[in-house]
């Protein structure tokens, strides 16, 4: 299909390159908001999105074209790219080893053909081989304006050779609006409608908790749901930001005594609808960047459990206290911090509240950055 059908200057074509088609929650939550801000600045633009899962990209967001990239030949990928008037990189974690030179050779067939791209909030980390060091030193620089979403990113690609003006915003996701989660749907959970509950988010070993022990941190988990259990009278609710995560989920309660009071989602939700469950919650502990962020923007208190610099980099934005690691023998501190959280909750939330809106006006700064950059082009 040609993409420029009827084009012309109102209507321009503008491509939309992440980690999008359904694997990630956190991901869908960032192309929610990214696509409702190219939209508000071009309500008439022709929005290509390039996806993992054409599929599943096209099945939830309404008004797109899709194509998918992955495991495709540079004559098919030059061709898709050719047809934008402007490529959209990010928004989020894309720039780590082993992936980012495969987003980036997208970008480098737009700089190739003279197409402005911008960068939208990407992060970015581990940045550690030679070679993904090299494509995003010469391929970043060439980007005609590039935001990230958080200091360590910045840091990262810094150390990597970046030299351009790099704008620290926030992550797209802050200004994921929230949609119902019903009595009727904690109900077909099977979640007691009123119980006091407790959020838990747990995730794989990999690239970006490449020093993340699975036995280790199963067993800590377990330790502190069954502590949340006791201390709480609590029902704990696993929340899976992507599909390995149940059977992590499953991992942990089997470390449980008291698993019996614990539920993990198995419905097909939106991420707004994950932003509904969090109203119902009355604590979180987790792991998911996403997840903590969906806690922060609900007004639950929440404890990050950091895997990578990302997590730590948010817990200090929202004043949220971070531990040093997720190992067993961090249980103590751990346990000590929970049983903190749970007496101050009520005093901290203010901070909480206005620290989350200061990470929404930054997030929305993006939007306003990429308004100035579509406007150049016309």
């Amino acid at each position: 299909m040609d993409l420029h059908d009827s084009h012309d200057h109102r209507a321009p074509t503008i491509g939309v390159l992440g980690s999008y088609g359904g694997l990630n929650l956190g991901d869908e939550a960032i192309l929610t908001c990214v696509l409702k801000c190219l939209r508000r600045h071009r309500p008439q633009a022709r929005l290509v999105v390039f996806s993992r899962n054409v599929e599943h990209t096209r099945a939830h967001h309404d008004g797109l074209q899709t194509v998918s990239w992955q495991r495709v030949g540079r004559e098919r990928t030059h061709s898709a790219v050719a047809e934008l008037d402007a490529l959209v990189l990010g928004g989020g974690g894309i720039l780590y080893d082993g992936e980012a030179s495969k987003y980036l050779r997208m970008v480098q067939a737009a700089h190739e053909l003279g197409i402005p791209t911008f960068g939208y909030a990407v992060g970015a980390g581990p940045l550690r081989e030679r070679e993904d060091r090299r494509i995003v030193r010469e391929t970043l620089d060439g980007l005609t304006d590039l935001t990230v979403r958080d200091e360590e990113s910045k840091l990262v690609l810094e150390d990597a050779g970046v030299t351009r003006q790099i704008t620290v915003t926030a992550d797209p996701a802050m200004l994921l609006e929230s949609e119902p989660f019903t009595r009727r749907m904690l109900a077909a959970e099977g979640i007691p409608l009123d119980a006091r509950l407790v959020g838990m988010s747990v995730r794989e070993p990999g690239r970006a908790a490449e020093h993340l022990d699975e036995a280790s941190y199963h067993a800590l988990l377990g330790e502190v749901g069954d502590f949340l259990v006791r201390r709480l009278d609590a029902t704990l609710v696993f929340v899976p930001m992507e599909a390995d995560d149940v059977r992590h989920a499953h991992a942990v309660l089997s470390h449980m005594t008291a698993a019996r009071r614990g539920r993990i989602l198995h419905g097909s939700y939106r991420p707004g609808q994950i932003l509904g469950l969090a109203r119902h919650l009355d604590l979180a502990v987790g792991m998911r960047l996403h997840f903590l962020m969906f806690m922060a923007m609900a007004g639950v208190p929440f404890l990050p459990l950091p895997y990578a610099g990302k997590v730590f980099d948010f817990a200090q934005a929202v004043g949220a206290p971070a531990l040093t690691g997720v190992a067993r023998e961090e249980a103590g501190p751990l346990l000590a911090e929970v049983d903190r959280l749970w007496d101050e909750h009520t005093t901290r939330m203010p901070q909480l509240r206005s620290r989350v809106r200061a990470l929404r006006a930054r997030a929305a700064l993006t939007c306003e950055r990429y308004g100035e950059f579509i406007d150049k082009i016309g």
